[in-house]
């Protein structure tokens, strides 16, 4: 899937969430723990909340999609989306928390 793309979707916005919901589905097979994440987006389309997709990126990271986690990567996504010196700060934040051994 691409991992490109969602971030940049999550931390900017763009691309618009149609198209980014149009490329993930035209992505070849989905690891085993995405399908899930990829039939609900197949059914909702552009409507996917962000916090599927939020939960989607934590499991393609290899992370568990629990509630504590979704919610404290939607605190640092929003942040980035704000821009400036702690939106800064959050994207390094996204990226760690996405990193292997986290």
């Amino acid at each position: 899937m691409d991992f490109e793309s969602l971030d940049r979707y999550l931390l900017d916005g763009a691309p618009e969430k149609g198209e980014l919901i149009r490329s993930l589905l035209a992505a070849p097979q989905p690891p085993a723990a995405a399908r899930a994440f990829v039939e609900g987006m197949r059914m909702l389309g552009p409507r996917t909340p962000d916090l599927t997709l939020i939960a989607l990126r934590l499991v393609l990271a290899g992370k568990p999609a629990a509630d504590d986690r979704v919610v404290a990567l939607r605190g640092i996504v929003e942040r980035a989306r704000r821009g400036g010196e702690d939106g800064e700060r959050a994207r390094g934040e996204y990226r760690a928390a996405l990193r292997d051994g986290e």
